[in-house]
């Protein structure tokens, strides 16, 4: 069998650490810094993009020696998917790469969250994705509407997907997953479960002919993958539905320009044309919500939101104007509290009205 080119570029990292232990040498492993000060924004591109600073992870620096150790034994862990053809999750890469060393009662990894960056590390490093490196996250998001999608050889028409919709997958590539129609408008990603499930109960799909899709929370990368090839290969509009809050507009600015964290994903995860469709600054006032329905912002909120101010990515004049009327309010306001008017106010009322006006941000 060939190698792959993922299991080339595993082999090449461990030859480099074999080829300094032979010259007694300090091995070490040249990882990009994921991190804000290591992004730019691309005005043309209208996308975050990383930069070429770089960090080396050195085995006989004291500090270093545990990172560098847990690198070496996710790779091999990943060489090994590559070698037995094996999709695996993020979960199970840790159970296969945790055990105690030898003589001590220290542990190679103590949690997941240890071994999940020392992943995205060596994606970036090794210029691979995570579906290339066969690791495949949780499946954490749904949609339903007006498409009709491939999944591994079984045709899922999502107009018949019950309320609750089709899961969307972790991978969502080809072959895996096809779209074989798409006859909807729009796409409309719902920031939270609850209010997916509102619109999907209504029909709210059938009556404005759109995909609805939820990623419960910040979209996974399977969910932003998914909404990014509906928009490319079926020219559909995207429009964002989020809380009032600066983690709605960050959840908003990752799908639309990409994270600071995977910025190099940016150029497949992106879609700087998505528009933010709500739920705005401006809407309490517009849509007479009282003020005893909102949430007064605490520091963490206050901090946030003049962090986000403050990114090249939120300097045009309508965004500092919306963000600025939320810090000028002093509250937050979640999608849920439009119930506070009627439970089915969101699907007759708000959002009707926003794409009839073209009541959005860019």
């Amino acid at each position: 069998m060939a190698t792959s080119s993922v299991e080339s570029r595993l082999t090449a990292l461990a030859d480099l650490v074999v080829a300094a232990a032979k010259k007694k040498r300090d091995p070490e492993i040249v990882i990009p810094v994921r991190a804000l000060s290591n992004v730019a924004f691309n005005e043309k591109r209208r996308i975050i993009e990383m930069k070429d600073a770089t960090q080396a992870r050195t085995f006989f620096n004291l500090g270093m020696a545990k990172k560098f150790m847990q690198t070496l034994l996710v790779a091999d862990a990943l060489a090994e998917l590559q070698r037995t053809d094996c999709t695996t999750s993020l979960r199970e890469i840790y159970y296969r790469t945790k055990h105690t060393l030898r003589d001590s009662t220290e542990n190679t990894f103590d949690a997941q969250d240890e071994s999940d960056p020392i992943l995205e590390d060596l994606e970036v490093t090794l210029g691979a994705l995570r579906e290339e490196l066969h690791v495949a996250a949780e499946g954490r998001g749904s949609v339903v509407g007006n498409i009709v999608l491939v999944d591994d050889g079984d045709t899922i028409d999502c107009t018949r997907a019950g309320k609750s919709g089709h899961t969307v997958a972790s991978i969502v590539e080809e072959p895996d997953i096809r779209i074989r129609r798409c006859g909807a408008d729009f796409i409309l990603l719902v920031e939270k479960a609850t209010q997916f499930n509102r619109l999907s109960e209504d029909k709210f799909w059938k009556r404005h002919n759109c995909i609805l899709i939820t990623g419960n929370g910040q979209p996974p990368r399977g969910v932003r993958r998914l909404c990014r090839r509906i928009h490319d290969e079926w020219k559909k509009p995207l429009y964002v539905l989020v809380d009032n809050d600066p983690w709605g507009y960050y959840i908003y600015s990752v799908v639309k320009q990409g994270s600071i964290n995977l910025a190099f994903e940016s150029q497949r995860m992106a879609i700087p044309d998505a528009k933010f469709i709500g739920l705005s600054s401006f809407d309490p006032e517009k849509h007479k919500l009282p003020r005893n329905v909102g949430i007064k912002l605490n520091d963490k909120d206050i901090a946030r939101a003049k962090e986000l101010m403050a990114y090249p990515w939120f300097q045009k004049k309508e965004w500092q104007k919306e963000i600025k009327r939320m810090l000028a309010n002093g509250l937050k306001f979640e999608l849920d509290a439009l119930a506070n008017k009627d439970f089915r106010y969101l699907t007759t009322h708000y959002l009707p009205k926003k794409l009839k006006d073209r009541d959005w941000l860019d």
